[in-house]
């Protein structure tokens, strides 16, 4: 049956202006890192990029190694817009990346020209796009001068390939050279992608600040701490659960006795709010309006509905 989207879908997402750009992005974007490739089902990420749609999420989130196996997140995504979204792409704000090991051989990750460019070629291909609307360098590269990476960046936007670029991972001094050079070239740096919850705060010794002097929109990946900040594991590792799968993101070591008293005294507060636990999260990194969209990823539908449903929750109190 043919996908028709919501008629509602923009009704009660908040959308946030990035940086000083004219692009507004859904407060809420959703990551195809997990749970899309080549290993995993496929009409249940089809199901999730539908409903997340639906749901006022235009922003889709990719990288050339997101999987597994690498590539394999592009090439699922890919057939989802042909099957069902190819009459909203001028709606959606579809984003990739490169700066990890991609491919063998001494052009196959870092953030060398050559390499940049490359990636992002194959990226269009998986996806079937003549373009992406943001390109990210994944990481910094310790050896390649910042001038090279950036003036990647800016070839890509002068060719027609990306609408806009941002960088990834990058410390805020970094950050701040970037984006100079890529001001000098003519090609702003549109936004910043790094971590950020609750449990791991390294963006307001600095970056933060950086960010708001440069006029540069943030999206923040792991807002949930890859899923601690949750209610998956107060009662223990579950077997059906990332940390007690193959994951090399989220281990049992992660999950201790430490990090789950503090989430049960979070999920306190959650409840008095009428929250889920990963809703307070999400409430929490994009209090303030510093934080430009939060980045999640899924495993099924209701995951999402959830997400969403927590921008409806009331501004955090200084009390709380």
């Amino acid at each position: 049956m043919m996908y028709n989207a919501s008629a509602t879908r923009y009704d009660n997402m908040k959308y946030n202006r990035t940086g000083k750009s004219g692009l507004l992005l859904p407060a809420i974007s959703l990551g195809l890192w997990h749970n899309f490739g080549g290993n995993d089902l496929f009409e249940n990420g089809r199901a999730m990029v539908r409903r997340a749609f639906d749901l006022g999420i235009t922003h889709f989130d990719l990288a050339n190694n997101y999987g597994p196996p690498a590539g394999s997140a592009e090439e699922s995504f890919g057939q989802i817009l042909k099957k069902d979204l190819t009459p909203y792409r001028d709606e959606m704000v579809i984003s990739t990346k490169a700066g990890y090991y991609m491919w063998a051989g001494p052009y196959g990750e870092w953030g060398s020209k050559k390499y940049l460019v490359s990636s992002l070629d194959q990226s269009l291909k998986r996806m079937g796009l003549d373009y992406v609307d943001i390109f990210y360098h994944h990481r910094p590269d310790p050896n390649t001068p910042l001038e090279e990476t950036m003036a990647a960046l800016d070839l890509v936007v002068r060719q027609g390939k990306a609408l806009y670029v941002g960088i990834s991972n990058y410390g805020p001094e970094q950050t701040r050279e970037a984006a100079q050079i890529l001001r000098r070239l003519g090609t702003p740096c549109l936004i910043h992608q790094p971590n950020y919850s609750m449990m791991s705060r390294w963006i307001e010794d600095g970056l933060q600040d950086v960010l708001s002097e440069e006029g540069i929109g943030s999206i923040v990946f792991s807002p949930l701490q890859g899923g601690i900040l949750t209610d998956r594991y107060l009662n223990g590792i579950a077997p059906d659960s990332r940390a007690a799968g193959p994951s090399v993101f989220l281990s049992e070591n992660a999950i201790t006795e430490e990090a789950i008293g503090k989430v049960r005294k979070l999920n306190e507060i959650a409840a008095a709010r009428g929250q889920k636990m990963s809703q307070l999260a999400l409430s929490w990194v994009l209090r303030g309006d510093k934080v430009t969209s939060a980045l999640i990823g899924a495993s099924k539908v209701s995951q999402i509905e959830d997400a969403v449903a927590s921008l409806n929750a009331p501004e955090l109190s200084a009390e709380e």
